[in-house]
């Protein structure tokens, strides 16, 4: 049919759906949802932060520091020296793990913050807001 569109058939040739490229899922997506009456649950509200992650990572905490909650955007300046109590706030946590990789979103320059926490030191990487990213290679986990 086209290199976007792909009709799926069963052995007697009924067909069973259609395999879309990305692209054509990005460009269809909110309009299938709407038609068939379908809530889009990957899509959380822009203020929604994983505290309960944040709060499992202190709860285990075992690096010989203590824990740390300053936050500096080399792109643009921005800093706090306890990210949690900024209102409004200065960085938004958008991930935190068991392993120590603490990721923030500054909301200065929209760029992303990583603390990476090891036995001996932290190591922080601040890259830049890119506005021209592609959607439809943007990865994602559905839940």
């Amino acid at each position: 049919m086209s290199d976007h569109i792909h009709e799926l058939f069963d052995k007697d040739g009924n067909p069973i759906g259609a395999l879309l490229s990305a692209e054509a899922w990005t460009a269809v997506k909110s309009q299938v949802f709407a038609k068939l009456g379908l809530v889009d649950d990957s899509v959380k509200p822009e203020n929604a932060e994983p505290t309960s992650d944040w709060e499992t990572l202190k709860s285990y905490w075992d690096y010989p520091y203590p824990i740390d909650t300053d936050v500096h955007c080399e792109c643009c300046g921005n800093k706090t020296s306890e990210w949690a109590a900024d209102e409004p706030r200065l960085f938004r946590l958008t991930s935190a793990n068991l392993a120590g990789l603490v990721s923030f979103k500054c909301m200065n320059c929209q760029a992303k913050v990583v603390k990476k926490h090891f036995s001996k030191e932290i190591r922080t990487e601040c890259t830049p807001f890119l506005d021209s990213k592609d959607k439809s290679k943007e990865g994602r986990y559905n839940r």
